[in-house]
C-alpha cells in the first residue's frame, strides 16, 4: 500500500518509507492512498484472535511491505510485559451489548501507548528495508 501527504506535495510512497521519513517533505502527514476492506470472514477471524495477532492482521493491510511475521513479532514485543494485562487492550462488558475497550493498560496508562509502543519496533525494519531496496527516487 502506498501513502501520500495530507498536503499533496509528496509522491506516493510505500509504508516503510513513510515510517522511516515520519513527516512528509512538504510538512504533511502520511495517509494511505486507499482504505483496505475487511470481509465478513476477516471480521470472524479477528474476533477469535488475541490483541497481538489482531494488531498484526490489521497492520498487514496497511503496511504491505512488511511481512505478517515481522508485524506479529513487533506486536508481540510491543504489547507484552510492559502492559499490566496479557490482553493489552481488554474489552470490558458494561451492559446489554455495550462494551468498553480499555486502552490504558500500557506503560504510561494512556491510549497513546497502543501506537507508541509498536512504532520503535517498526522503524528499524523500515531502515533495513530502505537499505536493502534498489533505492527508488523517494528513498
Amino acid at each position: 500500500m502506498n501513502y501520500i501527504s495530507t498536503r499533496g506535495g509528496e509522491a506516493p510512497c510505500p509504508s516503510a518509507y513513510a515510517i522511516k521519513q515520519g513527516i512528509a517533505n512538504d510538512g504533511g502527514l502520511f495517509v494511505p492512498v486507499s482504505m483496505p476492506r475487511l470481509s465478513g470472514d476477516d471480521i470472524q477471524k479477528l474476533a477469535a484472535m488475541d490483541y497481538r495477532a489482531r494488531a498484526a492482521f490489521i497492520l498487514s493491510r496497511f503496511l504491505t511491505d512488511y511481512t505478517y511475521e515481522e508485524l506479529l513479532l513487533c506486536a508481540n514485543q510491543a504489547y507484552g510485559e510492559r502492559f499490566d494485562t496479557p490482553a493489552a487492550a481488554p474489552l470490558h462488558a458494561l451492559q446489554n451489548n455495550c462494551y468498553c475497550l480499555e486502552l490504558w493498560h500500557g506503560p504510561t496508562c494512556a491510549f497513546k501507548d497502543m501506537a507508541l509502543q509498536i512504532m520503535p519496533r517498526l522503524l528499524p525494519l523500515a531502515l533495513e528495508k530502505a537499505a536493502k531496496s534498489v533505492l527508488p527516487s523517494f528513498w
